[in-house]
């Protein structure tokens, strides 16, 4: 049996699963092959009509090798869903984008001979495009997706794009899926609902009979799915790519980018007022920092790892519904990616933006992911119909800002065709015969491929448990609890009893606590039996701590936002400390009043309102001020929009400061607890405005 990183092949092996009590057979894999009910009895078949043999797995040279451009099937299956949306995206649609470049920090030379790694201090220009995935264009940026974070870096050996998530794993392990998990997810074709949700039964009945997909489940059931700002979120190269240096030795290497200002998630209640006071809050909120001048910064980390590594790691690193815990392989930070420029043009750029896995430069190579192979053909397929031909790359946006010369020429919309009479190669004419082949070109790692064609599961991906467990216990008890209720919640919108039965037994496999909190959500009065497993989980996987988002926290209130609600004739010093010590912190004050046309402090000075109380819900900020005067208190106390805005800043555990003419208003509001809560402030000194500008870089009174 050759190692996990080798390529000598490895027999098949089947398996059954027992789930809700019902044998499913499985590939080696733990891939279930149909559903309970076995189907219509009619033969799945090409378009052509030809029969299917395998819906699960694409064709690849051995259980570990690539994929083979002869499957069919898999090009007609992946072409067809490619060709399904005219003209926005099949998936992440909704997107937003900025400009900026990336910084090195050192020279990477030993590691890869990728240029823009080789110099300390290089800037390389950059284009970034964040998004939801299951969304149309038209709908709300926080809704619990998994969000897209795909960097197109123009270097000086062309674009290397970075297409990833800020989420680490995928649900799927091959791409021969991605139109069936896609599918699932989507609105429901007979009704068209519901849009940019996974609360319904297709999805969590695919998810029910896809045992691979639980881990990325855990992740997308966490606060990940719900960030508060692009800027607050991780992003993540998800595959295994190689570096590979100027003497053509290779490692291994998995990509992230980490937020310079830390990560920061919104809780549900939020997500759902925030979708209904500003759909848009994502946008406005990456459009309003670099607006003001303010730069979003994250930097980038590699995991760099050699063979012997991936020999003895517990999971296979082709396996992309696994990741490698940090503190396996610590991150090595190399860069910066810093975003300073907003878009001249929206569709132009963000929207026009094409960005394809296959974009790699010299010194970057890919791997036998099953899912990044696919990846790779099916991104320039797209590219292609949705910006209407293969010139997609005359486009600005999509242009190299490095010297590019090839003998492609024509179709539609071609803006640059090759000058003179030469448009093919080899030819005779000398120094007007255009380009030529080099031997600094790219190069693919000559790695060693063998074994027999066939679709294949390798029974390396065959653990689908462990990482999901490993992942749920190394969160913190609120996220936990977050996590709980979301699949409550998503699952009670499922109507078909047996699916909320099948993704509890799921759960039993990965904590049976958490499955007894869901079952016990739902009202199922008897536990299944747990799914059985193609490998038996491995239980006792560490605590990863860099896995919580809660055990790292920012502790720092820059870049965020106060709001403070203010009535005629408040405390002006108040609220001039506050906007000193919001400055110094590098923080943002939002001024709310009751009227549009401003408000006048007790010094006769008039302000001028950023927003209404009625347009503007504490859901928007970080932190919440309630500065007023006694009648202004009395006022708002009768008015429901204040009451709300300060009882859902209370209830979501944010810090609250008061003038003391507010004390009895913020007293009317606690639905629990008292003044006494260490995350509720009294005002009264520039000091205490300090202190609670400080203390809000904790962003939550989690204990309250």
């Amino acid at each position: 049996m050759a190692t996990k990183s080798g390529t000598r092949k490895r027999k098949s092996s089947t398996a059954k699963t027992v789930i809700a009590d019902i044998e499913t057979p499985i590939g080696s894999g733990g891939e279930i092959q149909q559903a309970p009910d076995q189907g219509n009895g009619e033969t799945l078949t090409t378009q052509q009509g030809v029969p299917v043999s395998d819906n699960q797995n694409s064709l690849k040279v051995g259980q570990r090798g690539p994929t083979l451009l002869e499957d069919f099937h898999f090009r007609e299956k992946i072409f067809h869903f490619d060709h399904e949306r005219i003209p926005e995206r099949v998936v992440h649609a909704r997107g937003y984008g900025a400009h900026g470049y990336f910084e090195t920090y050192e020279s990477l030379a030993d590691l890869t001979s990728a240029d823009i790694f080789q110099r300390k201090g290089d800037k390389t220009p950059a284009f970034v495009r964040f998004s939801t995935v299951a969304g149309n264009k038209g709908s709300v940026d926080l809704a619990r997706d998994v969000r897209g974070f795909a960097v197109k870096l123009y270097t000086k050996q062309g674009n290397w794009d970075i297409v990833g998530n800020n989420i680490p794993v995928f649900f799927i392990q091959d791409a021969m899926k991605f139109p069936d998990l896609i599918h699932s997810a989507k609105d429901e074709p007979d009704r068209g609902f519901p849009q940019a949700q996974t609360a319904h039964d297709n999805f969590w009945d695919f998810i029910s009979l896809t045992p691979e997909a639980m881990h990325m489940v855990m992740w997308i059931m966490s606060d990940r799915a719900i960030p508060r700002s692009f800027r607050f979120m991780e992003g993540f190269g998800v595959h295994t790519f190689r570096l590979v240096n100027a003497k053509g030795q290779s490692r291994f290497v998995k990509f992230h980018w980490k937020p310079k200002l830390g990560m920061q998630s919104v809780t549900w209640d939020e997500a759902v007022k925030i979708n209904g006071a500003d759909p848009d809050f994502h946008r406005r909120d990456l459009w309003d920092t670099l607006v003001a001048g303010d730069k979003v910064e994250w930097e980038l980390g590699l995991q760099v790892f050699d063979d012997k590594f991936a020999d003895k790691f517990e999971f296979d690193v082709l396996d992309a519904t696994k990741l490698i815990p940090e503190e396996q392989v610590p991150i090595r930070i190399v860069g910066r990616l810093v975003l300073d420029r907003v878009v001249d043009n929206f569709f132009a750029e963000t929207e026009q933006v094409a960005f394809c896995t296959q974009n790699i430069v010299p010194g970057i190579d890919f791997t036998n992911d099953p899912l990044l192979q696919g990846r790779n053909f099916s991104y320039l397929d797209t590219q292609v119909k949705r910006l209407g031909g293969p010139n997609f790359t005359h486009i600005p946006i999509n242009a190299p800002k490095c010297p590019f010369h090839h003998f492609q020429q024509d179709g539609h919309m071609a803006m640059n065709n090759p000058k003179g009479r030469v448009n093919y190669e080899p030819n005779s004419w000398g120094s007007d015969g255009g380009p030529r082949a080099s031997s600094d070109g790219f190069t693919s790692y000559p790695a060693e491929e063998s074994g027999e064609k066939g679709k294949y599961r390798s029974e390396t991906f065959a653990d689908h448990y462990s990482q999901a467990r490993q992942f749920y216990v190394s969160q913190a008890d609120v996220e936990r609890e977050h996590m709980r209720d979301a699949l409550v919640f998503e699952l009670s919108k499922v109507k078909e009893p047996n699916i909320r039965v099948r993704v509890v037994a799921h759960l039993l496999n990965i904590d049976k606590g958490l499955a007894e909190g869901v079952a016990e959500g739902l009202g199922i009065a008897q536990l299944p039996k747990p799914a059985t497993a193609a490998r038996a989980p491995i239980k006792d996987l560490p605590v990863s701590d860099a896995l919580s988002m809660l055990k790292n926290p920012p502790q720092t209130f820059a870049g965020r936002k106060l709001g403070v609600l203010v009535t005629e004739g408040f405390d002006g010093k108040l609220l001039a400390a506050l906007r000193k010590a919001a400055k110094k912190e590098r923080a943002n004050i939002t001024l709310v009043a009751p009227v549009a046309d401003g408000i006048e402090d007790d010094q006769g000075q008039r302000h001028a309102a950023d927003e209404i109380l009625e347009g503007a819900p504490s859901v928007l900020f970080d932190a919440v001020a309630i500065i007023v005067s006694e009648k202004g208190a009395d006022d708002l106390l009768i008015e429901n929009a204040a009451r709300q805005f300060i009882a859902d800043a209370i209830s979501h555990k944010k810090f609250v400061a008061y003038s003391k003419q507010a004390r009895e208003l913020v007293e009317a509001c606690l639905l629990n607890g008292s003044l006494d809560d260490a995350g509720i402030v009294e005002l009264s000194t520039g000091k205490s405005a300090s202190g609670f500008i400080e203390a809000c870089g904790e962003l939550r009174c989690w204990a309250r």
